[in-house]
């Protein structure tokens, strides 16, 4: 275990209140059951070359977690800092870190509705003004993957390098998402759960139209560069 750089200590302390409080949500907004899930944030070194990630540890319960609690790892997964083991997921964070240097956040749930899609390996089609504002298209299908190297991780950035879309759902495991920090992909997380649960329904009503792709294009661009600025 290596010693957190002088230059990146304050970084890291604000890093961890904010990855122990966005756990917070997870639960609050139903995406998870348990101890299931993580957030991670990056900390940026110097030129990249010494960046960080702030995480969750292993098996402890969402009311149990406290700034202290949170772990710190290098990109290649290492424990950096902390008393417990990193998530079991740790080794796809890294990836995803290593491999989109534009990834500020990463989140993993099992949300019902959209791990219920992702057991059937079927993508969310984009029927939904809400998902081409968001997720700019639909929501893909990453590979299978077993838990316990960079396979899961090397299956996020496969599918999401070249889509805009923020989540990706692991095939028969669950949603991953992305963002340029943690909030922005714990706001992914809760935004892929409520479309496939509204379009769930949709379908079980009849069939969902599609939207077509000259439209998708338009609201993603005014909700990705006019909306709120």
């Amino acid at each position: 275990m290596t010693a957190i750089p002088e230059s990146m200590r304050e970084a890291v302390a604000e890093t961890r209140r904010i990855v122990s409080r966005l756990h917070a949500e997870l639960p609050r907004w139903d995406l998870v059951v348990w101890t299931a899930g993580n957030v991670s944030q990056r900390v940026r070194g110097e030129g990249g070359s010494e960046d960080l990630f702030v995480i969750k540890p292993s098996g402890v319960t969402y009311d149990e977690l406290t700034p202290e609690s949170m772990v710190v790892c290098d990109l290649d997964g290492n424990l950096v800092d902390g008393t417990r083991s990193p998530s079991s997921d740790t080794a796809a964070h890294a990836y995803v870190y290593r491999h989109m240097p534009e990834v500020g956040g990463v989140v993993h749930t099992h949300s019902t509705y959209a791990t219920a899609w992702a057991a059937r390996r079927e993508p969310i089609p984009c029927v939904l003004t809400m998902m081409a504002d968001e997720f700019g298209g639909p929501v893909p299908i990453g590979p299978f993957a077993l838990i316990g190297d960079d396979s899961i991780g090397r299956g996020i950035v496969e599918t999401l390098r070249d889509s805009r879309s923020p989540a990706v759902l692991m095939a028969n495991h669950g949603p991953f998402t992305i963002g340029q920090d943690a909030k922005g992909a714990v706001k992914a997380a809760v935004m892929v759960e409520e479309v496939a649960r509204s379009i769930h329904i949709a379908q079980q009503l009849g069939r969902p139209h599609p939207i077509e792709q000259s439209h998708i294009d338009s609201l993603y661009d005014r909700y990705q560069n006019v909306y709120g600025q």
